[in-house]
């Protein structure tokens, strides 16, 4: 299994990127990894690191798209760039997916104009894994198009049923539409067409609205909503992890009382901290392309970069492109 890197996506790249490589061929995630950048950076920042030579190798390209820059103009504009060669390795069949902690507008539109869209899915979106009280859910769209048709959120439902079926092993994933109460009559114009197109539609196992404060909880397997909704919620639940914390910190360093009760409660801490570190998932997939690419965070450190790698090599085990395809080609037949 080939993974092509994009290395100078982040933003402290390409630190976390190659020392993500070298973690990732250490614990044998993968057969070899393609990181793509400026090569004698990239040469110099290896040399730091002992790894055999021959499973990670630089792929030159000299230009980078910024998060500042436009995403569709400078993926037409900046063919060199770092993010649009790793995405045209994997579309040459040189790489066995992409991974990228780049512009996440750019990353799908380098994607999409590069792999296409699966044929019949209208929209691609972005699916994201949250951790729950009980199992992970699958969420999208959480930023791809913040205006939906009725039509392209249960193409969503579809899609992500697949996702739980063929990565998360789940043989008939539970589906719920995220809106602002559980009776069908709630919510705007968009949403209630949605929950009767979703409870008519025999393919999906739809069991209604899902809100807000539940989406924790662990009650469904695939979360549909919009691009805005899912990118206001995905950051809002990952701040409010990060706020968690920061005041358990300020608690924990009052006095020598304080102290005493965070030695006691560590083991619990370190659990709860670990289940909600966005670090520990890989980040999130581009779902009803042609083609196989893995976004993760801005601020990725060298452990996401990792866990991206080892979500890419799942994913592309898993064969869910193939099996999308073959889905909606009899969908649209």
């Amino acid at each position: 299994m080939r993974i092509a890197v994009d290395a100078f996506g982040s933003d402290n790249a390409p630190y976390p990127e190659v020392e993500g490589a070298v973690q990732a061929i250490r614990e044998d995630l993968c057969e070899q990894i393609i990181l793509v950048g400026a090569e004698a950076v990239l040469k110099q920042e290896l040399g730091k690191y002992i790894y055999p030579a021959d499973r990670i190798i630089i792929v030159d390209a000299p230009d980078r798209i910024s998060m500042d820059d436009s995403a569709s103009q400078s993926v037409r504009s900046k063919p060199d760039s770092s993010l649009v060669k790793t995405i045209e390795l994997h579309k040459s069949g040189q790489a066995d997916a992409a991974v990228s902690a780049g512009n996440t507008g750019a990353v799908m539109a380098a994607s999409l104009l590069s792999y296409g869209r699966i044929k019949n899915v209208q929209r691609p979106a972005i699916a994201g894994s949250f951790p729950t009280q009980k199992n992970h859910e699958i969420i999208l769209d959480i930023g791809a198009n913040v205006d939906c048709t009725a039509e392209h959120l249960v193409q969503f439902a579809k899609l992500g049923s697949l996702y739980a079926k063929f990565l998360l092993q789940v043989e008939h994933p539970r589906v719920s539409l995220l809106n602002i109460g559980e009776e069908s009559a709630k919510g705007n114009l968009l949403v209630k067409e949605v929950h009767q197109l979703l409870s008519e539609n025999k393919e999906i196992n739809f069991i209604g609205n899902i809100e807000g404060k539940d989406v924790l909880k662990g009650i469904t397997d695939v979360i549909v909503c919009d691009g805005f909704v899912g990118n206001v919620m995905l950051k809002t639940i990952e701040g409010a992890a990060i706020s968690i914390f920061e005041l358990l910190k300020e608690q924990f360093n009052k006095d020598w009382v304080a102290k005493l009760g965070a030695m006691l409660s560590y083991p619990v801490y370190s659990y709860l901290k670990k289940k909600l570190d966005h670090t520990e998932y890989g980040g999130a997939m581009l779902i009803g392309l042609n083609g196989l690419t893995i976004v993760t965070h801005g601020r990725s450190n060298a452990k996401a970069m990792k866990n991206a790698v080892k979500f890419a090599v799942r994913s592309a085990q898993s064969g869910f492109v193939a099996h999308a395809q073959e889905y909606f080609a009899n969908a649209g037949a």
